[in-house]
């Protein structure tokens, strides 16, 4: 593998089906598993319309790629000299190579470029059995594993973020496994393998391997290797062969069973080795679910911030805007009771209009108080929470706190669970764990699949905040601290157009009650 020469490559596309133009290629030639020369990374311009939701995705507009992108057979002519003969791998070769690339060859004419390699998400999903981030999506492996920050939903992004994956991450694993050559990386993916996790039915998320004491996972794997459908008869069936195989080491290596002469004579499996295993796994998942709790706090807080400010900046144009929408309706609500129930019956409405409108006025000036308060997290603060939270690595399930709006409140409650933390998960109606050699084996085990959802679901919560448009303005005030009262005097703009057109129909409406009822408006100016 050190001295194999190939091409890792990712695409970018517009479009959800066929067919999918690409607007930005990236490569990067590799000698084994270390990056070789200058990447390839070029922007197409097929002419074509952009939708909206892929430029929300990936950034491009067609604006952008009229502008730097290039003709398509310019930029493959490139990527031709570039890759030569040499294999293709890809995330998702599949993917990449026949649904996207292929047809866009074919499609211009053009000659197939390079030949097929290995799939680096096959090597990865058989490498990270069972994966600990809880899938195999790309952004997520890089969160999980704490690898550098690349471009988001960019090709170039996509290819560095492989690179690192495989450098730092599937080369050890490999090495480990002795998949020293390209030859035997190749025959490693293409043997026939599924996840150790059910990934589906009644006993999904269970390891395969606990058919070996469970007569009923067995009598279902067993049933899934004679049904139909083939590549499910195909997955029982090299199960059971797993488990056989299991078995059969197990009786050549006496110690692997129970504890000698007065064991049954059923096949028990010595389980000490899986428990060690998952303590350390578990130990590992509440170290990261920690480190992500921080880091969703911090991230959390700094968008909070900026909103307040902005808040601040143009309370009065939002107040205005908002108290003219609540005339409007009520107007609107006392014109409709007048003409059908008459003055008396249409009074009733008054009273309801000023209970609304003080109450929108206690939440302004609530959220006003709260804006004044909020303020960038200082060093010492950060390194509290980060200490706080290094200390719950041993709770089950470590609350949540992102979501306070009181940071006094966030740390009130924070400081309580190092200082009872059985407490705290008893509240919960959940128990303590000690990880004692008498702990369930199913015990640690769900935990350890709790965990790893958990992760799963705040990594997933970061991007979505990371892709948010509250975080993008983050992003800007971080990169041009005065952008925010630009950003505020735009907004103030917009508004006050909203304003006008509000207040043209609020006029429209008082004029309209008092020619109806021969007073003055009730709902004031």
């Amino acid at each position: 593998m050190h001295r194999t020469p190939w091409i890792l490559i990712a695409s970018e596309t517009i479009g959800i089906k066929a067919p999918l133009y690409v607007v930005e290629l990236a490569a990067q030639r590799m000698l084994g598993w270390t990056p070789e020369g200058a990447p390839f990374r070029r922007l197409l311009n097929h002419n074509a319309e952009i939708p909206p939701e892929a430029s929300r995705v990936n950034g491009y507009t067609r604006e952008i790629l009229e502008h730097y992108g290039e003709p398509p057979l310019q930029v493959y002519d490139g990527f031709a000299r570039y890759v030569g003969e040499l294999p293709l791998v890809a995330y998702n070769l599949r993917y990449d190579l026949d649904d996207v690339l292929r047809p866009e060859w074919q499609r211009l004419g053009i000659e197939p470029i390079g030949h097929p390699g290995f799939c680096a998400l096959r090597l990865t999903q058989r490498l990270l059995d069972p994966v600990p981030a809880g899938n195999h999506k790309l952004h997520t492996l890089r969160q999980y594993y704490r690898l550098p920050e690349r471009g988001a939903h960019t090709a170039s992004g996509d290819v560095e973020t492989v690179v690192d994956l495989m450098q730092q991450i599937l080369r050890p694993l490999a090495a480990a496994r002795g998949l020293e050559t390209w030859d035997a990386i190749s025959a490693f993916i293409a043997a026939p393998w599924f996840p150790s996790r059910i990934a589906f039915g009644k006993y999904k998320g269970r390891p395969f391997r606990d058919a070996l004491d469970d007569p009923d996972l067995y009598g279902w794997l067993q049933w899934l290797a004679s049904v139909s459908t083939p590549h499910s008869a195909e997955m029982g069936r090299w199960y059971l062969d797993q488990l056989s195989a299991s078995a059969q080491a197990v009786a050549a290596h006496p110690m692997m069973l129970g504890t000698g002469p007065s064991a049954s004579s059923e096949l028990v499996l010595f389980h000490d080795p899986e428990l060690e295993t998952l303590r350390l796994l578990i130990a590992d998942n509440l170290s990261r679910l920690a480190d992500l709790e921080v880091e969703y706090i911090q991230e959390h807080h700094s968008v909070e911030v900026v909103q307040s400010q902005l808040f601040s900046f143009i309370r009065p144009h939002y107040e205005r805007r908002d108290g003219l929408q609540l005339k409007i309706q009520y107007r609107r609500k006392y014109l409709d009771t007048l003409m059908i129930e008459g003055v008396e019956e249409a009074e009733t409405v008054i009273p309801e209009y000023e209970d609304t409108r003080a109450e929108t006025e206690r939440e302004y000036q609530e959220a006003a108080a709260h804006a004044a308060e909020s303020r960038a997290l200082s060093d010492l603060e950060q390194r509290e929470i980060k200490t706080i939270f290094r200390k719950l690595v041993g709770l089950y399930h470590p609350d949540r706190f992102a979501h306070q709006s009181e940071k006094q409140e966030i740390y009130k409650r924070l400081r309580q669970i190092p200082n009872d933390p059985d407490g705290f998960l008893l509240r919960r109606g959940m128990s303590s764990l000690d990880f004692d050699d008498h702990t369930e084996l199913a015990t640690l085990r769900q935990l350890y699949v709790t965990l790893q959802e958990r992760i799963l679901n705040l990594l997933d919560e970061l991007e979505q905040l990371r892709v948010s448009g509250d975080y993008e303005l983050l992003a800007i005030s971080r990169k041009h601290p005065d952008s925010l009262q630009e950003i505020a005097n735009q907004q103030a703009a917009q508004i006050a157009a909203e304003i006008a057109e509000l207040e043209a129909d609020a006029s429209q409406l008082a004029e309209e009650i008092a020619s109806l009822t021969g007073t003055e408006d009730p709902f004031g100016d």
